[in-house]
């Protein structure tokens, strides 16, 4: 019941720090920026006490270890795949127009009878 209030208490007050925000719009950005950056670290900080919270905040640690083991491409390959893909698009949209020719050479000419 505990973890609830919190969750409730954190979205109030992110929701307060918008609120905040928005109906003080005449004065500073910068002052209004500033208040709503707080009321999501203070709402933030509230959350990540709860259960959830710090079950979120095991799997984002999680997350990032998985990141660091990942063995991430080197520059010559991500330019040799990009290649490829690019040249299997221009491949690919070239199939296409010569269907979309030849499908309506066959329904003018075949289908509709028509001739230019």
């Amino acid at each position: 019941m505990l973890d609830k209030v919190k969750l409730v208490a954190a979205s109030l007050i992110v929701v307060g720090g918008v609120a905040v925000f928005y109906s003080f719009g005449g004065t500073s950005a910068l002052l209004r920026t500033g208040v709503f950056i707080v009321s999501l670290i203070i709402g933030g900080g509230i959350a990540l006490t709860s259960e959830p919270g710090k079950a979120a905040w095991q799997f984002a640690l999680a997350a990032r270890l998985e990141v660091r083991k990942v063995v991430w491409p080197t520059r010559r390959e991500t330019v040799q795949s990009t290649m490829v893909v690019i040249a299997l698009v221009i491949l690919i949209g070239i199939y296409l127009w010569l269907l979309d020719v030849m499908s309506l050479w066959a329904v003018y000419d075949l289908i509709l009878g028509v001739r230019d």
